[in-house]
């Protein structure tokens, strides 16, 4: 008989029980980190995917320009005519329909973003949004904003 059953009466360990949905999540738990709830600096977070950047610097790196440049789209079609005035109404309609939802589900990829709680990531996405107004109001419009109307109203948060 093995010294480690010992008080067990000779008993032989019965099997183990198929784990429940508590056990599962327990022990994904210790296998993965917890979501930060706070900001924090370092390449070691996930950004938009499991396991993405994964700890490396140079995918880091790579994360934080993916999110720095959706950040300036953003911002591009917010504030960017593409429709010429005296265009089809239904096709200019369709077109600002399909811009727009272009629009917010690039928003939400930077919302997603930056909710991985990491302070680089955060600060190329308000980096992006500023550079990308910035490129809009003084580099594309030679009038004020006022002046002209936009194919998409600005975002609102």
């Amino acid at each position: 008989m093995d010294e480690h059953m010992h008080g067990m009466g000779g008993m032989a360990p019965s099997p183990p029980s198929p784990p429940t949905a508590n056990d599962t999540m327990g022990t994904m738990m210790h296998h993965k980190m917890m979501m930060h709830m706070t900001f924090f600096w370092g390449k070691d977070t996930d950004i938009l995917f499991q396991n993405w950047p994964g700890g490396k610097s140079n995918m880091y790196v790579l994360a934080l320009v993916f999110v720095f440049v959706i950040s300036v789209f953003v911002q591009l079609l917010s504030h960017t005519r593409f429709i010429k005035p005296g265009s089809n109404h239904v096709a200019a309609g369709l077109f600002k329909t399909l811009l727009f939802a272009f629009r917010v589900g690039l928003a939400y990829l930077v919302m997603l973003s930056i909710m991985s709680f990491n302070g680089g990531v955060f600060l190329v996405a308000v980096l992006g949004q500023t550079l990308g107004f910035l490129i809009t109001t003084f580099a594309f419009n030679n009038k004020s904003p006022h002046d002209e109307g936009f194919d998409l109203p600005p975002i609102s948060c």
